[in-house]
């Protein structure tokens, strides 16, 4: 793989990129920048902005309020990230924290709020852990309270916003505990609505006081038996998140969707965060409305629109759990954009195989454990190389070692040139076969002497036509290789009927012509004329016969005959290397003008050089006419073939602005390759 961001386990993957069409990417690290920061939090039914400035000059928030106290002490205990040893001089938004980009936000801001939270969890031990799962979507800590006259333990609790709410029956408000009627739960989902249109990640956060009665000091808690209780919490309030968008994936989902490719995101986060984000991105484009548009919009029921309506569409992994694979295929058809969200690591393995159904080649992005499934059924893994699971890596075909969206991108376009290159060194290096093989059929079947010999068929293949072949490895993608429908891996081969046509029938034709020209010019300004030629192999080979008579009536014995036939070889042989320049020239690509592309591949460049001083070293070198029988040529016997390299690059030229001004016609049907 070209790209020094990708490291590719697989091969084959990176022919495959160059077809990809369709790659569901989870948002988490491939779309935003890994600088995730606290930007907003709502408690005491107030949307405050987070202030995350060194010396906290920005407050703009009563930092003894008993909500906040109350959101600071679980935001600083119901977590597992940690700063790294040895930055105590490090500026605290600098410092390398070990843990979720999420939990290292809020890391941050509790550092820079309430001060050193490693020595305020030292004094609330941790004493049980429910870890965060993709089932429950909640972590939980138990802690020994601070506070010696009150034994009781602390049970902390964060996750998604709305199953935070659902195991909650009361709220924390203006240092109160009331119940969590309509009203207020009408309060969180407008607050909620209101920070994950901003395209924040939203985290809600809730406690419960255990009683000493029933958890007494020593109680022996289990988090496999879940011997404490997980419902009746107190909701404390939200913490929003923003992750900015990498500069570069706007552009990189552009490319993909100009190259045929459709991206899908496929994101945890809530799908008012997952839609915000997506349009940020690129990934649902300005103007595309989903059902939820669409019914805001005309003021009516989601219910009431219809779904056809919608170019794109955000679905909850609530909605995916009850569709059926008919309903499924039918959504990945009818809508070119589409996000899911809420989803869990096996509901993105029900949409890779749902993309495959449909016939796409699918590239899938994970790093966690439970994304390997998924990795390995896409036709593409794609792991993370710095956030990813070791099983995740192990699964996948590529590692991103930036978790860059926009590499994989780079990726594909890189499959791309390297499937073109291949196809023009192939084109290269089979059109010279007609020239090779041609001579062979006119000595047998029109009794000539040879044109072309063994040895020079040798000086082309293993010589002269080495470096040019390999230079085109080198050349730069065209303008247009993003632009291109994906290909058909069924159908599209490296070699097809497409390039054996126009490398035998059209451009190895002409080079043969010019070598044949090359050919009768020099037996005719030897004196022997074409239709003398025709026959005269009986006698031309023969020892015995040494009064051979050219078309003047001139005698020609053995020696001179044969000097004659390996000064036609060479010949021919440097026909071959002439008309191989434009052959070389019009191989770098294969719908852009030469013009357009340029000659900036100097390894091409060079292979013109090279090819070109290697003809001429194996004509005039002294000794080569004893070991390889090649023989000086006229400097004007260089020249009866260069019309016909200059026929070779009009034509393809002529052939490339007729595939470019008339897309799909019968040009590009019979020709393009």
């Amino acid at each position: 793989m070209a790209s020094k961001n990708c490291l590719v386990k697989n091969l084959e993957a990176v022919e495959t990129l160059g077809s990809t069409s369709t790659i569901c990417s989870d948002k988490t690290g491939t779309l935003t920048q890994n600088r995730m920061t606290v930007a907003h939090m709502w408690f005491d039914n107030h949307i405050i902005e987070a202030d995350t400035t060194e010396d906290q000059s920005g407050t703009q928030f009563n930092k003894s309020s008993p909500g906040w106290q109350a959101m600071a002490r679980n935001a600083c205990l119901c977590s597992r990230a940690e700063f790294k040893a040895g930055q105590e001089l490090v500026p605290i938004l600098k410092r390398d924290v070990a843990g979720d980009a999420s939990e290292s936000a809020i890391l941050k801001c509790m550092e820079l709020s309430v001060g050193n939270v490693m020595q305020y969890r030292a004094r609330n031990r941790k004493v049980c852990e429910l870890p965060f799962n993709s089932t429950n979507k909640f972590h939980v800590t138990i802690h020994e309270t601070e506070e010696p006259d009150d034994p009781s333990y602390l049970l902390c609790m964060k996750g998604a916003p709305e199953r935070i709410l659902e195991v909650s029956s009361t709220i924390f408000l203006d240092g109160k505990e009331v119940p969590l009627d309509q009203e207020l739960r009408d309060a969180f989902n407008t607050a909620y609505m209101e920070l994950g249109g901003l395209g924040e990640r939203v985290i809600g956060f809730s406690e419960q006081k255990l009683s000493p009665d029933k958890y007494p000091p020593g109680f022996p808690f289990d988090s496999d038996e879940c011997n404490f209780p997980l419902t009746g919490m107190r909701f404390i309030g939200l913490v929003s998140m923003i992750d900015p968008p990498r500069a570069a994936v706007p552009d990189a989902v552009a490319k993909c969707r100009s190259a045929g490719i459709k991206v899908i995101m496929v994101t945890g986060d809530h799908p008012i965060t997952a839609k915000a984000i997506a349009r940020s991105v690129g990934i649902i484009s300005e103007g595309n409305e989903t059902v939820d548009d669409i019914a805001a919009r005309l003021n009516i029921a989601v219910e009431d629109v219809d779904p056809r309506m919608a170019k794109a569409a955000v679905v909850h992994g609530q909605q995916l759990r009850e569709l059926s694979a008919e309903q499924l295929d039918d959504l990945l058809r009818n809508h070119p954009e589409i996000v899911f969200a809420r989803t869990s690591p096996q509901q993105k393995l029900i949409i890779v195989e749902g993309c495959q159904r449909q016939g796409a080649i699918v590239a899938v992005t994970g790093d966690g454990v439970n994304d390997s499934p998924a990795l390995k059924k896409a036709d593409i893994g794609v792991a993370m190389g710095i956030a990813g699971s070791d099983v995740s890596k192990q699964a996948a075909d590529m590692i991103l070692l930036d978790d860059n969206f926009a590499s994989i991108v780079t990726g594909v376009e890189e499959g791309r040139l390297i499937f073109d290159n291949l196809k023009k060194s192939i084109a290269y290096t089979l059109t010279s076969n007609i020239p090779e093989i041609s001579p062979f059929l006119l000595f047998i079947l029109a009794d000539v002497p040879l044109p072309l010999g063994t040895v020079t068929i040798l000086c082309i293949d293993l010589g002269t036509d080495m470096v040019p072949a390999i230079s085109l490895a080198y050349e730069l993608p065209e303008s247009d290789i993003m632009k291109r429908k994906p290909r058909d891996p069924k159908h599209d081969k490296l070699v097809n009927e497409r390039l054996i046509s126009l490398a035998y029938g059209q451009i190895g034709m002409m080079q043969a012509v010019a070598g044949f020209f090359t050919y009768f010019v020099i037996m005719a300004e030897n004196g022997f004329l074409f239709d003398t030629l025709i026959g005269v192999r009986k006698y031309w080979d023969s020892k015995a016969v040494n009064d051979v008579t050219d078309s003047y009536g001139q005698e020609w014995t053995y020696k001179q005959r044969k000097t004659l036939e390996f000064t036609c070889h060479t010949a021919f042989f440097v026909a071959i290397v002439v008309v191989q320049w434009a052959d070389l020239i019009i191989c770098k690509t294969r719908r852009n003008s030469i013009i357009h592309q340029g000659m900036t591949n100097h390894v091409l460049n060079f292979g013109l050089v090279f090819e070109t001083l290697m003809a001429a070293f194996m004509c005039y070198c002294p000794g080569l006419d004893k070991g390889l029988r090649m023989y000086p040529l006229k400097l004007s016997w260089w020249v009866p073939a260069m019309p016909f390299s200059l026929l070779i690059f009009v034509y393809d030229e002529i052939r490339r602005f007729i595939l470019r001004r008339n897309p799909g016609g019968w040009v590009e049907m019979e020709t393009y390759y």
